[in-house]
């Protein structure tokens, strides 16, 4: 049923696939989804996006985002449920898309690059584990709910260039 075996991919360029996703339940399966052991990703260097719900549902624990991505897609981490760290090899990342670290329960810490301007909603919705989030001077917009349910968040500075904050984009912060 699931890819248990699988621990390494690599993924050269911008590819198309399909995802699947429950409005119901807010939650979205990838191509990877139920790859409990894959720990090895590494991307080339034509890959400018990583796509909506490409890692959804995965095992990965650590990911590097490469310097060539300017977008990390909807749901591309979500439900990634091991994931503790997150890197940047650069700052070509502008938008950080809806969902895309949600239910991502183990995460401590949450890098921003200076290059994100949009935190998409719910971007780390339910990430329990989240304790402090340093969010740059080149965001000027943070999504509906995007750090809600971030019960372990102690910590947030947002900067002056942030001209739009959504409506519960804190709620459930409960430290």
């Amino acid at each position: 049923e699931y890819c248990t075996a699988l621990t390494d991919v690599t993924i050269t360029r911008n590819v198309a696939y399909t995802y699947s996703y429950n409005t119901n339940s807010a939650r979205a399966w990838g191509i990877f989804n139920g790859c409990g052991n894959l720990t090895n990703v590494t991307f080339g260097d034509e890959v400018a996006r990583i796509g909506n719900g490409l890692f959804a549902g995965s095992g990965i624990k650590n990911i590097t985002i490469p310097a060539t991505v300017t977008e990390i897609g909807e749901y591309a981490f979500s439900n990634c449920t091991q994931l503790e760290k997150v890197e940047y090899a650069g700052n070509a990342v502008t938008k950080i898309g809806s969902y895309a670290f949600a239910n991502a329960s183990v995460l401590t810490e949450a890098p921003i690059p200076n290059s994100v301007t949009e935190i998409g909603d719910r971007a780390f919705w339910r990430c329990s584990s989240l304790q402090s989030i340093d969010i740059p001077n080149s965001v000027t917009e943070i999504g509906h709910s995007a750090f809600s349910g971030c019960s372990s968040l102690q910590s947030i500075d947002i900067p002056n260039s942030v001209t739009e904050i959504m409506g519960h984009a804190f709620s459930g912060c409960s430290s």
